[in-house]
């Protein structure tokens, strides 16, 4: 269940830019830092008959890490994968990265947050290996596994940082975005506690234009825009090892969400008065989760225990009123809407060994619910107050039992090809109240088939499909509007969940002390996509569509070391991924992309840490590009040209403190924003089409990061 990302965050916030984690004992202690300058060779680890590469804290030595996210975010040729955080439940794994062995089971965070708890002096190594290794279903490709040293070992230690923010467009600075963390031990008990925000400060100002299909200037806009958010979250960990081998987890956090966005635009056009429009959005959500997991012996195997217990409460509010010069009364809408999310999670894995063959069981249970209300107001003019508009209101409970069973079996098939399959289902019952409510029910087939060949050491390759059950938006079923963008959507309680048949073939080269290269193929088969659709009842809203759509491209993550060309301390980190996908439009039958779907995400950043000094510098290049937006009756699409580029320097020691400068857009990226109007359902003739190009200048960030 997740928040709406449909007309009315995706009209605002894409103009945003941008477990249990406590710490285990591990055998070894960490071996003696090298300096932290260029001079340090590279993280370059030999490759294990196993395909495993280990790196020590001393392979990081030159980056100065103040966390173990530092130091994965330096392994040769691996990029984090958060995986599906829209999955059903927990499920099976799917993303890349485990703490001391196990998966990350916290819902309402992401596996970097968590890496940010575990400062780097409690790191013992990293292991970089094929998922299949690990006998944890789901995993596939490269995994790394982070392996830590027990708090009740090292004594008390933690670590901070704080990144201040200006931007030159009229935006406040940003003070109070970083993070704490805590970890220590209680007699045999370890803990972890943390405390971060995640503080946003975000503007843009520009001119938007609306043309006729001549070209004809028909209004001038000039805007500006201001997002404040602020996220601060207060999250703490216990894990206890007990003598018989059993180990108990244990989680909980509390959050805020606080945003507020504003609006300004100042319009004049032919024929029309001048006019003030304000826009207002405001969020005050707090959250909380509880989990934990306890897992011990039984029988032949271990069987783990698992419950996740998740809240959210979002009361939301967005104004628009329009003043204009001629005298005329004060025009005005208002949407309000208060949204309960609640998810209830029970999850049992037994897993065992006979002879080669790994096997594990897994049976979850989970209990999804949106309580929402909602209603639109117009603004009365002589009195000043917002009054309902006739039949606007709404409240619906929408609500889905799940339970899924799968059976996961594995084994080595020889020398150099290891198996892994699982298979299995779910069953689900779908509800809703309030108009057009209606209960349904699903049996849906899961599982999948993941081949890895590891011909030498230095080289592997995986192969895997699967049969995926997709997560639905619940605020797709209920009624909304977006006063701003002018739209609204009926609610579809037809909906059901897609089903994808995924491909994929993977493969890496270990290039030693040149760096590592990683491949990906994949493709997807989606049935049941969810697109915008005609309602029978009038109006249009998120739908199924009929037919399948296909979703394919080619990822590129890869480390290129400059020390063996005589540059030492200088390397390229690249991640590129070019994506492409198809669709049957609903109303003229032609082929088109997905809805927004990526098409193209270009990340490249270098890095040169100077040799015999505590400095380095670099540069980032970040570009993102998507296919357009689709309603029934406009279309549309964001841009950003030509992309990211910033620039930093950065000192490893200053009072013990890691202190990075950076300066951000140093190519003048504008958000631009284009939207075309059609005089009834596309594909009828064109009304007029709105362009916007908003500048958001230079950003200047100051990082302070050490350790505790």
């Amino acid at each position: 269940m997740t928040k709406p990302s449909g007309a009315r965050r995706a009209f605002f916030i894409m103009l945003i830019s941008t477990a249990s984690a406590a710490p285990a004992f591990a055998q070894d202690a960490p071996p003696p830092a090298a300096p932290a300058t260029g001079d340090a060779p590279p993280p370059v680890a030999p490759t294990t008959a196993q395909g495993t590469r280990s790196y020590l804290p001393a392979d990081f030595a030159r980056f100065a890490p103040r966390t173990a996210l530092d130091m994965l975010n330096n392994v040769p040729g691996f990029a984090i994968d958060e995986g599906d955080t829209e999955r059903r439940g927990l499920g099976e794994a799917t993303g890349n990265v485990l703490i001391n062995g196990e998966r990350v089971t916290v819902r309402s965070s992401d596996i970097e947050t968590e890496l940010q708890r575990i400062s780097a002096a409690n790191v013992t190594r990293i292991d970089i290996a094929d998922g299949a290794s690990f006998n944890i279903s789901g995993l596939s490709g490269q995994v790394a596994n982070i392996i830590t040293t027990g708090s009740a070992a090292r004594g008390l230690s933690g670590s901070f940082a704080w990144r201040p923010q200006i931007r030159t467009v009229r935006t406040p600075a940003r003070l109070l975005d970083g993070e704490i963390s805590i970890s220590g031990a209680i007699g045999g008990t370890q803990f972890t506690l943390g405390l971060a925000n995640a503080s946003r400060r975000n503007g843009n100002a520009g001119l938007e234009t609306v043309t006729n299909p001549a070209g004809a200037i028909l209004d001038l806009r000039d805007e500006l825009l201001y997002v404040n958010e602020e996220q601060p979250r207060l999250s703490g960990t216990l894990r206890r090892t007990f003598g018989d081998g059993s180990i108990l987890n244990a989680n909980a956090a509390v959050a805020l969400f606080h945003l507020d966005l504003g609006e300004d635009s100042f319009r004049s056009g032919p024929g029309q008065p001048d006019r003030e429009r304000i826009l207002r959005e405001r969020e005050r959500e707090y959250n909380y989760e509880f989990g934990g997991d306890y897992e011990f012996a039984l029988g032949g195997g271990r069987l783990k225990l698992i419950g996740v217990r998740r809240f959210e409460h979002s009361p939301y509010r967005q104004t628009l009123t329009t003043d204009f010069s001629d005298g005329r009364p004060r025009e005005g809408q208002r949407f309000v809407q208060t949204a309960d999310e609640t998810e209830t999670i029970l999850r049992g894995e037994y897993r065992w060994r006979s002879g080669v063959n790994d096997w594990q069981v897994s049976l979850e249970g989970a209990l999804n619910r949106l309580d929402i209300t909602s209603d639109l107001l117009g603004l009365d003019a002589a009195s000043g107050a917002y009054l309902p508009v006739a039949n606007a209101a709404s409240a619906s409970v929408v609500e889905e039992k799940r339970a899924e069973a799968i059976l996961t079996y594995g084994r080595p098939l020889s020398a150099t090809l290891t198996l892994q399959a699982a298979l299995g289902g779910e069953y689900s019952e779908l509800s809703q109240t309030g108009p057009n409510g209606l209960t349904r029910s699903f049996v849906r087939p899961k599982g999948f088939l993941n081949l890895t060949w590891r011909p030498n050491p230095g080289f592997d390759v995986s192969a895997r499909i699967e049969r995926v059950v997709g997560q639905l938006n619940f605020f797709d079923f209920v009624a909304s509007s977006n006063v701003s963008a002018g739209t609204s959507n009926a609610g579809n309680a037809n909906l059901v969940p897609p089903q994808n048949w995924n491909a994929q073939l993977q493969a890496t080269r270990n290039l030693g002390r040149w760096g590592t290269i990683t491949a990906r193929l994949y493709a997807r088969l989606i049935s049941d996509i969810v697109d915008v659709i005609p309602i029978a009842t009038g109006g249009q809203s998120p739908g199924n569509l009929e037919g399948t759509a296909r979703q394919y491209g080619l990822q590129w993550t890869s480390t290129f070391n400059f020390d063996p060309l005589g540059i030492p301390g200088a390397k390229l980190d690249a991640n590129i991924t070019l994506q492409r996908s198809r669709l049957t439009d609903p109303l003229t039958g032609l082929r088109r992309a997905i809805n927004e779907n990526l098409t193209r995400e270009v990340n490249l950043q270098f890095r040169h840490d100077i040799p015999q000094s505590q400095w380095a510098w670099g540069a980032q290049f970040y570009q993102y590009r998507q296919a357009e937006g689709f309603r029934l009756d406009q279309r549309f699409r964001f841009l950003d040209t030509p992309g990211s580029l910033n620039l930093y320097v950065e000192h490893k020691n200053v009072l013990g403190l890691t202190v990075r400068a950076t300066v951000d857009n140093l190519l003048g990226t504008n958000e631009s924003f284009s939207r075309t109007f059609f005089s009834g359902n596309r594909p009828s003739p064109i009304l007029f089409t709105e362009d916007r190009d908003r500048y958001y200048g230079q950003v200047f960030t100051l990082s302070i990061s050490g350790t505790i």
